[in-house]
């Protein structure tokens, strides 16, 4: 038996993305292009006698920080040391420096084993609220005039500044479409919505205050029509739990952010949806 552990390439990220897709988790139908532009040497394989066998990623916003997700092993395979091996090969590589993770509760302990730290709950919340765009001309579609400014908000959100990714997030797909609230002339929020396996997902949702949250919410959620809508929210911020209700959204399921390292503080208040639970 031949075992290596090795930088995925392109072609691999869609393999890991299906295997995502059949443990349930409902990626997006066009998510591997921008997940490539956030790190193209963030995504690790074990091979076995030249089949994949395990993934994980692990996406480096910067020097100092990056994010884990995607990690799995093929069900034949489990129980074997795979998954394991290729944890540890990949966060040897990330000694000292601040890691987050979004975790579902069954492999929690496991993590905290590697040095994670529980920060709060996140919970998925979905359902088919049917909502219709509200008539408000601060609501626009982000488009080349705008993504520069977003680009720049969105750093208040994130540990670290993940430009490549976002411009790839916002950037021409027929499956995304962002949304910004321009209060004079500057953004007080913005949102993505696409369409996944399942529904659609809205991800990221940020904004200055409740109602510019759920403006901006009723014009993504409008673009599902009568599908399935799905938000993931911070346990701690009880006016995203509330916009769900509102809306007829129950939860789905939970996980927990943890972090070895040192862990940022981010403005959870105004994070009304998670961008995505694989890359933070």
């Amino acid at each position: 038996m031949t075992a290596f552990i090795r930088i995925a390439e392109r072609h691999d990220l869609a393999t890991i993305i299906d295997w995502a897709a059949a443990e349930g988790w409902n990626p997006g139908l066009d998510d591997a292009d921008a997940f490539w532009a956030a790190d193209p040497k963030g995504y690790h394989v074990l091979e076995v006698n030249g089949e994949l066998t395990a993934a994980v990623s692990l996406v480096r916003y910067a020097r100092d920080y990056g994010f884990l997700g995607f990690y799995m092993v093929r069900a034949q395979s489990r129980g074997l040391g795979f998954g394991w091996s290729l944890w540890q090969g990949v966060l040897s590589g990330f000694s000292g420096q601040t890691v987050g993770l979004d975790g579902v509760v069954a492999q929690q302990e496991n993590y905290r084993k590697s040095g994670f730290v529980y920060a709060h709950a996140n919970y998925r919340y979905g359902g088919a609220p049917g909502c219709r765009a509200p008539s408000s001309g601060n609501i626009v579609a982000i488009d080349a005039q705008w993504i520069g400014a977003v680009a720049a908000y969105d750093r208040q959100f994130n540990p670290e500044p993940r430009e490549s990714f976002i411009r790839a997030w916002l950037g021409p797909s027929g499956s995304r479409h962002g949304l910004a609230c321009i209060v004079d002339g500057k953004i007080a929020g913005y949102g993505v919505v696409r369409a996944c396996r399942e529904g659609c997902k809205i991800g990221p949702l940020f904004a200055e205050t409740e109602e510019t949250a759920d403006r901006l919410f009723q014009s993504l959620a409008a673009t599902a029509g009568d599908a399935q809508v799905f938000l993931d929210i911070p346990g701690t911020n009880g006016a995203a739990r509330r916009l769900c209700d509102r809306y007829g959204l129950a939860p789905v399921f939970e996980t927990a952010r943890m972090y070895r390292g040192a862990a940022p503080e981010l403005p959870l208040d105004r994070i009304f949806g998670i961008t995505t639970f694989e890359l933070g």
